[in-house]
């Protein structure tokens, strides 16, 4: 699921208005609605302060915009070829190029 629906489900969910909901999270209505509607991508900032404010798994949402949390970031540098393995493994190869 991407960060616009997640963020447009969780705004709903609370009952809250794109309007009151911007200046909470320090930007302005159509900023947000850009984002509800996938047309721009949120900073790491912006997610986490998202998160905190819907108290929702940061990692999840970073990853839902399309951000690596820096944790398993770091495990994929200290640990390619493993991780790779394990993902490919689980998950199923990448088509090439990807």
């Amino acid at each position: 699921m991407r960060f616009g629906h997640i963020l447009r489900q969780l705004r709903k969910e609370a009952g809250i208005g794109i309007k009151k909901l911007a200046p909470e999270l320090g930007v302005n209505y159509s900023y947000l609605s850009k984002l509800e509607t996938d047309s721009i991508a949120p900073s790491a900032d912006l997610v986490q302060r998202v998160a905190a404010y819907f108290n929702y798994d940061s990692d999840r949402l970073l990853l839902a915009a399309g951000k690596v949390p820096e944790e398993i970031l770091q495990i994929l540098r200290d640990n390619p070829e493993d991780a790779l393995a394990f993902l490919r493994k689980r998950f199923g190869k990448l088509h090439a190029g990807q």
